[in-house]
């Protein structure tokens, strides 16, 4: 029973594990409280304007955008706290524990795509164990099928690299 290889069922359990990771990852926000830390990692167009939506919601929420460019100009941001000395998803979540234990928050809400929102709230958690981390995706609209496709493998993979204990992305799965 050539069927039952070693290397055909590590390819299955991959490809079902890949489609148990989307399928399980949370496409909603989860509760938001209206005095809420929110937390925005950037590295996808989607993600501030989707914060900035949120926050809207949420008049006495903060708002900190983490990972921005220096030079970045964010419209409308003026009550946005910005941190932009972090680059990848595991600096982020660093960052996100400064400001969380200088500030004293026991519970923050990130948002990041869909695609992004289980390694990075698992990240920001393993940093912050003792807080409640609520995640808010923000959709991957627009954008064609087999990108999409792209990024929720790549997604993935760091997935698994991560809960390896491997913090930082190999360079050829890209940045964060």
């Amino acid at each position: 029973m050539k069927i039952f290889h070693p290397s055909f069922v590590l390819l299955g359990l991959f490809v079902i594990g890949g489609i148990a990771f989307k399928l399980t990852t949370p496409n909603d926000c989860d509760f938001i409280l209206p005095n809420d830390s929110i937390f925005v990692l950037t590295g996808d167009f989607r993600r501030i304007p989707f914060a900035m939506r949120q926050i809207e919601k949420y008049p006495d929420a903060d708002l900190y955008i983490i990972g921005a460019a220096p030079d970045a100009a964010y419209k409308d941001t003026d009550r946005a706290i910005i941190e932009s000395d972090s680059k990848s998803t595991y600096q982020n979540a660093t960052a996100i524990k400064k400001i969380a234990t200088k500030s004293g928050l026991d519970r923050i809400v990130v948002i990041t795509t869909e695609d992004h929102i289980r390694r990075a709230k698992y990240l920001v958690q393993s940093e912050l164990p003792k807080s409640t981390v609520v995640a808010c995706p923000a959709a991957l609209s627009e954008m064609p099928p087999a990108r999409r496709l792209e990024r929720w493998f790549i997604e993935y993979l760091k997935y698994i690299v991560t809960r390896c204990g491997i913090k930082e992305s190999p360079k050829f799965l890209g940045r964060n």
